[in-house]
């Protein structure tokens, strides 16, 4: 089955809605580039009530880097998935290694987020992926199958199709290094087999896997074409357009 490759916009704590609005109209240009390959941006949560506007001339969507667990409630300076729904999110990552490691969502927690998305059919893109330790002591796949495993758990192969997974090294977001290509097809490969073994080949074919970490224009058709690789989450890189703009040309 083949995928319509998918670049994600992960914006963390960055930017202003000046800066979208910059990114956005020099992404015009690309239209016809940005109906070949899907484009969606997360931005930080104070600008996802802009991007329905920001948005409207262009094939993209957008989503939320985070989401609450639970549906309402007296939870001060959360945010929850049917909110994320009602600004027009289609996205929402969940699991993304800083908030496992700075803010102690562990993969339980992080389950339970992906529920609360897929409640509000929002699609999840669920982080998973090891540290250098964890790399170095061969507990790679050991670590990235636990984390996809805490969410196929408490989940069918029908609600779980509609996900997509982002394979994130941590060692290598935003530090320049990047896993050689046999490392990434490696890990990727394991999981399109995994959820293969877990549920069935369409399920694990309907699901779109993302690599991300230190993806730039010059390493992108390199990166995000190998096998099993459906696209890209891109950090730093996405908040400019110069350099977010080489990334998802790479793919058509």
């Amino acid at each position: 089955m083949m995928h319509q490759k998918l670049v994600v916009a992960n914006w963390k704590m960055n930017g202003t809605s000046a800066d979208i609005d910059v990114l956005l109209m020099a992404m015009q240009k690309d239209s016809a580039i940005l109906n070949q390959v899907e484009v969606s941006l997360c931005v930080p949560a104070v600008f996802l009530s802009n991007m329905r506007a920001a948005c409207a001339h262009l094939p993209i969507s957008w989503g939320a880097q985070n989401v609450n667990d639970k549906v309402a409630g007296a939870f001060t300076g959360e945010i929850s998935a049917q909110m994320l729904c009602d600004v027009g999110c289609r996205y929402v990552i969940v699991g993304h290694s800083e908030r496992r490691l700075y803010y102690g969502e562990d993969s339980p927690w992080v389950a339970q987020k992906w529920l609360a998305a897929r409640a509000a059919a929002l699609t999840p893109i669920l982080c998973v992926g090891e540290s250098l330790e964890e790399r170095e002591k061969g507990q790679t796949l050991a670590v990235v199958m636990a984390q996809l495993d805490a969410v196929l758990k408490i989940t069918t192969a029908k609600d779980f199709a509609h996900t997509v997974v982002a394979y994130e090294p941590v060692w290598a977001i935003g530090t320049g290094l990047t896993p050689t290509t046999g490392e990434v097809v490696s890990v990727h490969t394991a999981l399109r087999d995994h959820l293969v073994k877990q549920y069935d080949s369409a399920t694990s074919q309907t699901v779109r896997l993302l690599y991300g970490g230190s993806v730039k224009g010059d390493n992108a058709a390199q990166l995000l074409t190998l096998a099993n690789v459906d696209g890209g989450l891109i950090g730093g890189a996405s908040l400019k357009y110069e350099t977010f703009s080489p990334i998802y040309r790479a793919l058509i």
